[in-house]
């Protein structure tokens, strides 16, 4: 049996190694999430001056994007400067004029949309990612891994040194 000065050395380490690999692995996928590390905002989306046209031929106004990725708490103005009324789900948005949808709801949304040849338009609200849910995130995965190592360790034997051999 290793004295005990040897078990708590091992499970220490293996908790910090843990904790290496769980924020290696948190900070990685951070970087994929960057848009939503951010508070909320008013973000305005412009239609513009002859999108109605370019939809009846089956083009995607250049301006326009396929779908977008919001936070909770977002608010997305949509502001028609077409010639043409256009609806987005539940607005309408005379030509001209503007409209605001509030997002409080972590959801995707596949909403009826006019000013898109396909004819609807995605939204995707995610929660906020702060350096709190950052850190639960390394916490929660990195303690666990600890945890497993630390116990994969005490099945290893211990090196003991032999005085006569180190010659």
């Amino acid at each position: 049996m290793p004295p005990v000065r040897i078990i708590i050395k091992r499970i220490l380490i293996s908790l910090l190694i843990g904790l290496a690999i769980g924020t290696a692995i948190n900070e990685i996928t951070f970087i994929f999430l960057r848009e939503t590390a951010r508070a909320p905002k008013v973000i305005e989306l412009v239609i513009p001056e002859g999108t109605a046209e370019r939809v009846a031929r089956g083009e995607t106004p250049p301006t326009i994007p396929d779908s977008m990725t919001f936070v909770v708490g977002d608010t997305l103005l949509v502001k028609n400067d077409d010639s043409a009324d256009h609806e987005l789900g539940p607005l309408w948005i005379p030509a001209g004029s503007s409209a605001s949808l509030s997002l409080d709801a972590v959801q995707s949304y596949a909403y009826a949309c006019s000013f898109q040849p396909g004819k609807y338009f995605g939204l995707d609200v995610y929660e906020a990612l702060t350096l709190g849910t950052r850190l639960y995130g390394i916490l929660y995965s990195g303690i666990p891994l600890g945890g497993l190592i630390a116990l994969y360790s005490l099945i290893m034997p211990v090196k003991k040194n032999d005085p006569e051999k180190n010659v």
